[in-house]
């Protein structure tokens, strides 16, 4: 299953996508975590040794199209790959868990949590250079995944409605929007709402830094049965934040149980390959005919849809 959190900047979407990834990883469930943040603090909340990273995707974008491109005879050459290619027969298609070129120069793994990261701005990309174009890295990616029962993909995503600059935001069997008891957090809530509700996109509230009763009542009172529950105050996520990182299962138990419902919801969100990959499609014929040209359209093949019954398509990983 694929998820992403999103919220408000400092509503603490990181935090939470570290929490849930590493209590996926503490039940001994196969993670991929991708940071898609344009500030890149998701391998720290995992408790990530620095040095010990791959490669950022968006640096080895001529890699990782080379490789999901395999043989596909509608995509004339790597290069011609854009953000939003669809896979089709010849594609290659990724799992959570293998051996591949691209895991192998960009994931990582630490307490059973596999990271890849988009990477940051670097000097050269300053005044001249969109972020969305690294984050399409993790799109391509995305695209091509397939998750088998009991594997998880979870994404820490840009913050607010960044994400609606492609179609990204239709990636996930879940995304979960972490929200503040405040008004402008609860404003993010109902833009992200808005503009996700004519694509089918599943989404819940988790309330974070919630002290008492009364915020939790409010973002009841402003959200509804979006609700899925309420993070409060934790001494082990304070204790995370000046580096004394601990095993995710010593988090408080309210809070655990917090986790334990996000993770119940995703488990039962039906899995629809042919709705995936006509969201795909969508948005590659859109971004195609606005930005990239037309002919681009040919890389569509009508006749593919990923999934488990694809992965016997796969093209030769050598």
């Amino acid at each position: 299953m694929k998820i992403a959190f999103v919220g408000k900047g400092g509503s603490g979407k990181t935090t939470l996508s570290g929490l849930f990834a590493g209590h996926l990883a503490a039940l001994g469930r196969p993670v991929l975590a991708i940071d898609a943040d344009i500030n890149q603090h998701l391998a720290a909340a995992l408790g990530f040794p620095e040095p010990s990273l791959g490669a950022a995707l968006g640096a080895r974008l001529p890699l990782i199209k080379q490789y999901l491109r395999g043989d596909n005879p509608r995509i004339a050459s790597a290069e011609a790959m854009i953000k939003t290619t669809p896979p089709g027969r010849g594609s290659r298609l990724l799992r959570v868990v293998e051996d591949n070129p691209v895991y192998a120069e960009c994931v990582r793994e630490h307490g059973g949590v596999r990271l890849a990261v988009t990477g940051p701005f670097a000097e050269d990309d300053l005044g001249v250079s969109c972020y969305h174009s690294k984050i399409g890295a993790a799109e391509l990616l995305l695209n091509h995944l397939v998750d088998g029962p009991e594997e998880y993909v979870v994404v820490d995503m840009t913050a607010g409605a960044d994400s609606f600059a492609s179609g990204l935001f239709t990636r996930f069997d879940l995304t979960v929007l972490v929200c503040e008891p405040t008004l402008r957090s609860v404003g993010v809530y109902r833009q992200y709402r808005d503009y996700a509700r004519d694509y089918e996109v599943r989404l819940a509230v988790l309330g974070n830094k919630v002290c008492d009763a009364e915020d939790e009542l409010f973002l009841r009172e402003q959200v509804g049965a979006d609700l899925l529950g309420c993070m409060g105050r934790s001494a082990h996520v304070r204790a995370a934040e000046r580096g004394q990182h601990r095993p995710v299962t010593e988090l408080e138990p309210e809070n655990l149980a917090a986790l334990a419902a996000v993770r119940d919801l995703l488990d039962a969100a039906p899995k629809d390959w042919g709705r995936y990959q006509r969201q795909a499609v969508q948005f590659h014929l859109r971004y195609a005919e606005k930005w990239a040209g037309p002919g681009l359209a040919a890389q569509v093949d009508p006749e593919f849809v990923p999934g488990p019954q694809a992965l016997s398509l796969l093209a030769p990983t050598n």
